[in-house]
């Protein structure tokens, strides 16, 4: 008797913008200035014409050549505010590129967030932060991209970055400290390391990624995750066993105790950094590519 076929697993789907795969800065002035018939002339005028790669360009390569490795594990679609007529020079740049992106939705202008729940989407990156945040809202990972011009490692490596609080993990812990001080911070984690965190919006995505990771030998895994957090010791303890509590392994883990995380980043040579605190992105866009994730206390209003 035939064993049955084991079920295929869902793919991980990998959602962006047009303007975080391409460079529409030009395009994106003439719509603010002109207004979006001017914007729909120019971009029919030039659709035949290749736009230069954007931010999250590179990301999709990796990612397309890690799905050549494990075929459907992996997909990229596009979510977008272009009409479809503006949004065909993006589609013919993606041919032109040699990128695996089939899918898309062109929401003429309006928020694309409602599809993904549709398209089943686990991570969201976008430059428009109001999208993101309907995204993180509706339980997706997401990010707003801010704009780089930070050289990518040439390898095939992808190589991923995480803050811990309010990223990984809740904004339980970042609380005591924004509304307590160090001290206080320091005193609770002591007191609750023994105590797994709450999973943050970015949990989900990082399990989804570490499945895909434990489908290589560990010697030549094509992926490699690091938390960069500014926690320290011993605010450490609480972090390690959480993840241990949640069976998922980062291969690097660096406490810098408050120190700025660019050049550990660059050291890292990481693809893209996701952080819960605008300064922070501020500080390594130059470095890395950096999504800002605009979730927790660090983000509430004054």
């Amino acid at each position: 008797m035939t064993e049955p076929a084991s079920p295929a697993k869902a793919p991980l789907v990998v959602a962006l913008s047009s303007r975080t795969l391409f460079d529409l800065d030009e395009s994106n002035r003439v719509f603010e200035e002109e207004g979006v018939e001017a914007y729909r002339q120019y971009q029919i005028a030039r659709e035949d014409e290749p736009l230069e790669p954007g931010v999250a360009f590179p990301l999709v390569q990796k990612l397309s050549r890690l799905n050549a490795q494990l075929p459907g594990r992996i997909e990229v679609i596009l979510l977008s505010r272009n009409a479809a007529d503006t949004g065909l020079r993006v589609f013919n740049s993606i041919q032109h590129h040699g990128l695996a992106i089939e899918r898309a939705a062109f929401c003429g202008g309006e928020s694309p967030y409602r599809y993904m729940e549709a398209f089943h989407c686990d991570l969201f990156l976008s430059t428009v932060a109001e999208d993101v945040r309907q995204a993180l809202a509706a339980g997706v990972a997401a990010a707003t991209l801010l704009p780089s011009k930070a050289q990518r490692a040439g390898d095939d490596v992808l190589r991923l970055a995480f803050d811990g609080d309010a990223v990984l993990f809740s904004d339980e812990a970042e609380q005591v400290f924004k509304r307590e001080g160090l001290e206080a911070f320091r005193s609770s984690e002591r007191d609750a390391a023994k105590r797994p965190l709450q999973g943050g919006p970015f949990k989900a995505f990082l399990a989804a990624m570490h499945a895909i990771q434990q489908e290589f030998p560990p010697e030549a895994c094509p992926i490699r995750t690091a938390l960069v957090t500014a926690r320290s010791a011993p605010a450490h303890e609480r972090v390690i066993r959480t993840l241990r509590a949640w069976d998922i392994r980062l291969d690097e883990s660096l406490f810098l105790g408050g120190w700025s995380k660019g050049a550990f980043l660059k050291a890292f040579e990481a693809d893209i950094f996701f952080d819960d605190q605008a300064l922070h992105c501020e500080a390594a866009r130059d470095l890395v590519a950096a999504g800002h994730v605009p979730h927790g206390i660090a983000n509430e209003a004054p």
